[in-house]
């Protein structure tokens, strides 16, 4: 649990800022951008201060940009000194920007978060990073409309629609409260679910054909290519959701999808109950206890799969 003081020193930390930047982590997903954008929907309301949200990304996904002030999202910072409030990010480095010296407000609900904020806001008993900045914020500043679409799309999107582990009745409870705040779960669910690109399809064949089994079927790879991203147009928001299809079979307890990127082999792992954080972590990387992930370097595809093979194989017997 966080302690009141802590959520207390939020609090004072946001209202006494004049100038905030709100950043989320790189190739960000729905959680990292619609925890950003509703905390810049709540802050630039008050007209004393000068609130930027900002990701480093050169692509952003498509089919969030339904979500109020999208398009106000920049690449750069341009306050020099403001409070920095970072959604959704586990490590520092995440983040894409040089922040040495800076006050940072860290709000996030990965276990994995390495606290190196000046505050740390961090509830990994939550479902989404969403869910940590409304349970922080929505005593102390308004949840209008545009608050709360940002913040549902986080949790909806986090919760897999509502089916992860993470889901209970505080998360129910949450998501009502912000339909009642004016969250349309008709658009919402329709700018999810219905507005992929053909690049999307295009890559997900290319990976489906790739799928390998282990473990006498525990266990499914699935991966890319620089050549197959190339071939399809693919970019990184077009990968989203590709490890989901490897879970999904039924003898599968551990999923992971590897694709080749210029700075190494990158990994997700998804499990249906089994505790992957540990593998992550042994490879430098982070997350949460059924989805994770983490980057190998100066590397081949196939080592990169032998080696994650290799780690899983003490927790999958």
């Amino acid at each position: 649990m966080i302690s009141m003081q802590e959520q207390q020193k939020a609090i004072d930390a946001i209202k006494q800022a004049k100038t905030i930047t709100i950043l989320s982590h790189l190739n960000p997903d729905a959680d990292a951008l619609g925890t950003a954008l509703g905390i810049y929907a709540m802050l630039h309301q008050d007209k004393t201060k000068r609130v930027e949200v900002v990701n480093a990304s050169t692509v952003l996904p498509l089919e969030l940009d339904f979500l109020p002030h999208y398009k106000k999202i920049k690449q750069r910072m341009e306050y020099k000194e403001s409070l920095v409030i970072a959604c959704d990010c586990g490590s520092i480095d995440r983040l894409g920007f040089a922040l040495d010296k800076r006050e940072i407000l860290n709000i996030d609900h990965h276990a994995s978060n390495t606290a190196y904020g000046s505050i740390n806001i961090i509830s990994p008993t939550y479902a989404s990073s969403s869910q940590v900045a409304y349970d922080l914020l929505k005593e102390d500043f308004s949840i209008d409309a545009d608050v709360a679409t940002c913040f549902y799309t986080a949790l909806l999107s986090d919760t897999r629609y509502f089916t992860a582990n993470s889901v209970n009745k505080e998360v129910f409870s949450v998501a009502m409260q912000l339909l009642e705040k004016g969250a349309n779960p008709k658009e919402v669910a329709y700018n999810l679910t219905q507005r992929r690109s053909l690049a999307s399809f295009r890559i997900l064949e290319k990976a489906l054909h790739s799928l390998s089994l282990t473990h006498d079927a525990k266990v499914a790879a699935l991966f890319v290519t620089k050549e197959d991203i190339a071939s399809t147009g693919a970019t990184m928001p077009d990968m989203e959701g590709i490890v989901d299809y490897a879970r999904s079979l039924v003898t599968v307890e551990i999923a992971l999808f590897m694709m080749e990127a210029d700075e190494g082999i990158r990994v997700s792992l998804r499990s249906k109950q089994l505790d992957i954080s540990s593998v992550a972590a042994h490879f430098g990387g982070g997350g949460h206890r059924v989805a994770a992930g983490f980057t190998l370097k100066q590397t081949t595809m196939q080592k990169a799969i032998d080696k994650v093979l290799t780690t899983i194989d003490r927790i999958i017997k």
